[in-house]
């Protein structure tokens, strides 16, 4: 089919919509109150999946379920504070309409305590109650995961009574509704990046003397290294000449162990395939300046047995316990620099270690990432892992319950996926290079708070970056010539000023609650722009300001944004940077009157994405040119 062909038949079918739209969707007017629902059967807001899975089976906290007159599920919040918060936002109404019924827990009757966390505990879930039927006691001892919490009660009496002993003060609805609510958020997120940078850098220079440490002992001919860290004084170095040193390492006191690095020649230590090659169980060491092969090909602990009720353990053992080129222990402030690795299992292992840097390594992993595992894994051990190369095993980068762990000014090529993120909030993934990988390039699991992942070139993979979580900062990114670009997956998150090109899909908006602001984004050359999973509504504009659509035109007044909204979602929208006409086509009246039934009829609304002032003019230049494309391709003027 050419272009005028598809032209005609999209125009077509527009005019089927129309004539057929009225007779699809009902809205009932009339309809009573809706009774409250499970809570599992609520989009659930305000928990991590991992404060979750981290509760006691006793701990009731305090929720709340909305019936929006503009969203077709019902959304529970964990903690009031989450849905006063949520509800506060730019747009929140828009997004959602208006509660046509708020229930919240109800704790008259029941057995309740708080725990030692200030958690509430019950003998049983207690019921709901409507929330302006409810007393609320603010300002006690308890507390959810997010932090304060406010606790209601239908019965005022009970209320009183849980003040008179945990402290706190009784109040209704109206007075919980104005009170201010502080958490961190996207903005949050987006306002500590160069604070991030910079406790980073203090890091990596508190690390930097270790490779300065006097030498004390030679690594002699014929010698073995063990030997000589055996011998060596605390704060000293040992020295590795060239050569290769078949052996196995224990490092157990404040010592740097040296080769001459790439510029001096080789020093080898190989493993002989058996178990770790450097072990580390001491604080303050150094490894530096070395090449490390034949690491043996254990993935996981063996001896542990395998508990179904038991997650996290389970992923402990399985991923936290394998075989390594290095392997740190319990031990804190340790650098991993200048180091050369062949790994048939983790390059650089490093569990319950806090304060490490890996930089300026190489990984070599496997060429088939089933058959190897992770470039550099860190297991409850925040750090920074930067300037480092990584090429093929499973991934990359892999990181567990490493909250605030900071991956920058990494290159990773061909592995499952370049940076994975379990159970850990507040991570900076910056300015990485990331391409051809076997599923995704940053991959974010198990809804996380607070991510940051910015500045980074994502191209060649099944799916660029795909977020989860909430509250998170996805900026300056490009994204080029993958399958999917990136998801929007992370709730109540921002995603601005990022460069998406030429992928097949640019972006999949899939979250189920629509609290995401999008802005300031480029498409350009994408098969789709952008499309939905389920879903309501979204709105991706903020303060008058949208994003540049490759194919969206119409005349403007103040040269920024175009007069005429686009739904890359809509049949017609969609296309119009993959046919001829557009202008022509845009300003078909079919076409308006399309978008006046998305913005009144509920069922043409539910799906969609509707940005209502489209930018003229691609924003950030320079990503674009780092994209490999003309940053002056289209404006208002080329387009009108």
């Amino acid at each position: 089919m050419n272009d005028r062909s598809q032209l005609v038949t999209i125009t077509l079918l527009a005019v089927v919509l129309v004539a057929g739209a009225v007779g699809l969707f009902l809205i009932d007017a009339g309809s009573s109150q809706p009774d409250p629902v499970r809570f599992d059967d609520t989009v659930t807001m305000g928990l991590t999946l991992e404060d979750e899975r981290a509760l006691p089976d006793d701990v009731d906290l305090p929720r709340v379920q909305v019936f929006y007159s503009q969203y077709e599920y019902v959304v529970g919040y964990y903690g009031i504070e989450a849905f006063t918060a949520t509800r506060a936002q730019d747009g929140h109404e828009q997004l959602f309409g208006y509660p046509l019924a708020l229930y919240v827990t109800d704790y008259s009757g029941a057995d309740l305590e708080l725990d030692d966390d200030g958690y509430p505990r019950t003998d049983g879930f207690g019921g709901w109650v409507d929330a302006t039927d409810a007393h609320f006691v603010v300002d006690s001892e308890a507390r959810t995961p997010a932090g304060e919490a406010a606790l209601s009660f239908a019965n005022r009496e009970d209320a009183a009574a849980f003040a008179a002993e945990y402290g706190g003060t009784v109040v209704d609805w109206d007075a919980v509704l104005e009170r201010p609510v502080t958490r961190d958020d996207a903005e949050t997120a987006r306002d500590r990046v160069d604070d991030q940078h910079a406790e980073a850098d203090e890091l990596v220079e508190s690390v930097a003397p270790l490779r300065d440490r006097p030498v004390s002992v030679t690594v002699d001919e014929g010698g073995t290294i063990q030997k000589a860290v055996d011998a060596a004084p605390d704060e000293t170095t040992v020295f590795v000449p060239n050569g290769t040193y078949e052996e196995r390492i224990v490092i157990d006191r404040p010592i740097t162990l040296a080769g001459p690095g790439a510029d001096g020649g080789n020093a080898t230590i190989d493993g002989g395939g058996n178990g770790s090659v450097i072990t580390v169980e001491h604080d303050d060491v150094a490894v530096v300046g070395l090449e490390v092969t034949g690491t043996g090909d254990t993935l996981t602990d063996r001896d542990a047995a395998i508990d179904e009720d038991e997650w996290d353990a389970n992923v402990e053992q399985g991923y936290g316990h394998g075989d390594a080129a290095v392997r740190v222990i319990n031990s804190s402030g340790v650098l991993v620099e200048d180091v050369t690795i062949e790994t048939r299992a983790n390059g650089v292992l490093v569990r319950d270690s806090p304060e490490n840097v890996v930089r300026n390594v190489t990984v070599y992993g496997s060429e088939e990432w089933i058959e190897g595992f992770m470039g550099v894994m860190t297991m409850r051990s925040p750090g920074v892992i930067e300037e480092s190369t990584f090429y093929g095993g499973r991934d990359n980068v892999y990181t567990h319950r490493s909250d605030g762990v900071v991956i920058r000014n990494n290159g990773m090529y061909g592995g499952r996926f370049g940076v994975h993120i379990m159970h850990a909030s507040d991570t900076l993934l910056a300015d990485n290079v990331v391409r051809e990988q076997e599923l995704a390039g940053l991959m974010v699991m198990t809804a996380p708070q607070r991510t940051a992942i910015v500045d980074n070139d994502v191209r060649h993979t099944p799916g660029g970056i795909r977020t989860s979580g909430s509250d998170s900062y996805v900026a300056r990114n490009v994204l080029a010539d993958n399958e999917l670009g990136l998801t929007t997956n992370a709730e109540t998150s921002i995603y601005e000023d990022n460069v998406i090109v030429d992928n097949e899909v640019g972006v999949r908006a899939a979250a189920l609650v629509p609290s995401n602001r999008v802005v300031g984004n480029a498409f350009i050359g994408n098969d789709v722009h952008a499309e939905t999973a389920i879903g309501s509504l979204r709105f991706w504009s903020h303060d008058d300001r949208g994003n540049y659509w490759e194919g969206a035109v119409g005349s403007s007044d103040d040269g920024v944004t175009l007069e005429r909204s686009y739904t890359p979602t809509d049949p017609i929208d969609r296309s119009l940077h993959r046919v001829d006409g557009t202008p022509t086509l845009t300003r078909a009246p079919v076409r308006d009157a399309i978008a006046g039934l998305q913005g009144t009829v509920p069922g043409m609304r539910g799906g969609s994405i509707v940005d209502q002032h489209p930018l003229c003019e691609p924003p950030q230049p320079e990503l674009l040119e780092a994209a490999g494309i003309d940053p002056d391709r289209d404006t208002c003027e080329a387009q009108t």
